[in-house]
């Protein structure tokens, strides 16, 4: 694996991948106005393992929603490697999340008439790889389903819908991973192995790591840990010996 300490030392200069500029979101009914986000302002930087924490409601999922542009804030904005998500149309932001960012979801998310192999084939093939069966192979063999390449979801196990839902998403090699309580569905002893491969594969491939968990063990294995409150970050804080290279966080 790739030493990213000596790559990227400390106090090297770089751009954030990520940077969330005084975002707010608010919803209006009939009842009236419930401020959802307030005034979130960070900065992520690549290869950075990040875990958003907070009780339920208290916006997390929200802001990873907004981070992927599949959400748009109220006011705010959020730059992907330098370009604004919201200063395009939403075709231009699918084409965005297309190239650069990862999904992994509580609920796996994998299409039940596809097989495994089809389910992590779908990104290379709407991105037009020609060697999108060959890739895919690949992936789901790293995440040790090399047998299971043609089964359907619904005959899979949890843990092995997970490991199919980590191949689709790392597959394209997206700068950026999102993950939204990846192992809420799974037992205890599945989940770890679960997380273990994708910290796996973010070393490996460099991918910035952006997860969503109630799991505050999962968060520890994190190198910054956002703590999300009523709406706000409440805390920013570096995780004691993880590695962190460069980060830039605005306070």
């Amino acid at each position: 694996m790739t030493d990213q300490s000596a790559e990227h030392p400390p106090g090297a200069a770089s751009a954030p991948i990520i940077a969330v500029e005084h975002v707010f979101k608010s919803v209006t009914d009939s009842t009236g106005t419930l401020d959802i986000l307030r005034d979130i302002d960070f900065e992520l930087a690549a290869r950075e393992t990040v875990a958003i924490v907070g009780a339920s409601g208290s916006g997390k999922s929200t802001l990873l929603s907004i981070i992927a542009g599949l959400d748009t804030p109220t006011r705010g904005t959020v730059r992907l490697a330098g370009q604004d998500l919201f200063a395009v149309d939403e075709d231009a932001r699918a084409a965005v999340r297309a190239q650069q960012i990862g999904f992994v979801f509580q609920s796996f998310q994998l299409l039940g008439n596809l097989t495994a192999l089809e389910n992590v084939m779908l990104p290379l093939e709407l991105a037009g790889r020609r060697d999108a069966r060959a890739q895919a192979g690949e992936m789901l063999a790293r995440v040790g389903l090399a047998q299971r390449l043609r089964h359907y979801p619904k005959l899979l196990s949890g843990g092995e819908q997970q490991r199919v839902a980590l191949a689709r998403a790392f597959v394209v090699h997206p700068a950026v991973l999102l993950a939204d309580e990846p192992t809420g569905s799974l037992d205890f002893a599945t989940g770890e192995t679960v997380m273990e491969l994708m910290f796996e594969l973010n070393r490996e491939l460099g991918t910035t790591l952006v997860l969503v968990t109630h799991d505050r063990a999962i968060a520890a294995r994190c190198q910054r840990v956002l703590t999300v409150e009523a709406g706000r970050i409440a805390q920013d804080s570096r995780m004691p010996g993880n590695t962190i290279d460069t980060v830039a966080a605005r306070a």
